[in-house]
């Protein structure tokens, strides 16, 4: 009976969205998404109208409550569970503040809490969630964790973070650079580091806001080959400009934004020595700066070590880091409001 309704529901949802899983692009307006009732386990399923929507109304919640101080229950008596296999600051406080900020209820739950395919099957935890609250956000290890959550539940789930892509964190990205700029399109992104989860969220990203991508990575730690070859259709069909260089100096020419990220992220501590070895020469610097556009900013996900980047360029001007952690906060709270209600934002809309 469960399975079901499961399969009833699903097929409800998905007549709302199905469509514009198909890249709508062109005529197609702000004025119609609704993104409610989705899931977002990746960038790659979102349309460039609707990744605006959700930055739109990320912008708006920041502009209402933080500066204009309004109080709005936009999420009262909805509950979240909060799934962490891996550990985090922003992703845990932004995630947990936020929903609370909005009215509504977070439960935090760890591997101590919930043993997710241990003691209870995945498949048997998403249908017990699906009775108990109205989203889930996972952070995890696998995405096919989160793929088979999101499979057999019958409430939208959110990706915290996995292996394969970290879309949250791109949100918060590409709030921070309009709000910096005043617009995304045309703007050169230089990835000078690992090709890890961070990366392949921007890879299905930016092409569709009309943003180049230059990506510099030691031998051996290029990006994901199918998530390469997907990010080469996108970039031929919006028209940007996608490469791979093997010299990050290369790949910071004429860019306007420099981003790297940890050399060594969670699980791959007893690789860090030849890591850190690999990566010889990879750390950004005032140097690497040099021959980036006179604008140029820098962008870093957190936590920072100093072989990724030094003092001067992390404390610097040009460093939008801090802004970046905090519009994790704003993103994640736009993000849930986008999936969970019908609210449309107050502000004018966004240049891109």
């Amino acid at each position: 009976m469960f399975a079901f309704k499961n399969r009833i529901y699903k097929v409800v949802k998905c007549g709302k969205y199905c469509q514009s899983r198909n890249f709508r692009v062109g005529n197609s307006s702000l004025g119609s998404v609704n993104l409610q009732g989705r899931s977002f386990l990746t960038l790659k399923d979102f349309n460039a109208q609707e990744i605006k929507h959700i930055l739109w109304v990320s912008a708006d919640l920041k502009h209402r409550i933080k500066h204009r101080g309004e109080y709005l229950q936009l999420l009262q008596g909805k509950s979240i569970a909060m799934i962490f296999e891996k550990r985090s600051t922003r992703t845990r406080i932004s995630t947990e503040t936020g929903f609370s900020l909005l009215g509504g209820h977070p439960c935090f739950l760890t591997p101590q809490d919930i043993h997710l395919g241990v003691n209870e099957s995945t498949t048997d935890t998403a249908r017990v969630l699906s009775g108990l609250v109205d989203i889930v956000l996972a952070r995890v290890y696998s995405h096919s964790t989160l793929e088979q959550l999101d499979k057999d539940a019958s409430i939208p789930i959110i990706n915290g973070l996995s292996a394969l892509y970290h879309p949250i964190q791109i949100l918060a990205d590409l709030l921070t650079l309009q709000e910096h700029y005043g617009s995304l399109k045309g703007l050169t992104v230089a990835w000078i580091g690992d090709g890890n989860n961070v990366l392949h969220s921007l890879m299905m990203t930016l092409a569709k806001l009309g943003v180049n991508l230059k990506v510099a990575t030691p031998k051996g730690y290029e990006p994901d080959t199918n998530v390469t070859q997907e990010a080469q259709r996108l970039s031929k069909q919006f028209g940007t400009e996608l490469q791979f260089l093997p010299d990050p100096l290369e790949a910071a020419r004429g860019s306007s934004v420099l981003v790297t990220d940890t050399w060594v992220s969670m699980g791959q501590e007893e690789d860090k020595k030849k890591r850190l070895k690999d990566f010889h020469g990879y750390q950004i610097t005032m140097q690497t700066g040099s021959v980036a556009v006179p604008d140029w900013t820098f962008l870093h996900c957190l936590p920072r070590k100093a072989e990724e980047v030094d003092d001067e360029v992390f404390y610097s001007a040009r460093s939008l880091v801090f802004t970046e952690a905090e519009n994790r906060k704003w993103t994640i709270m736009g993000l849930m409001v986008c999936i969970l209600t019908d609210y449309w934002p107050q502000i004018p809309k966004l240049k891109f």
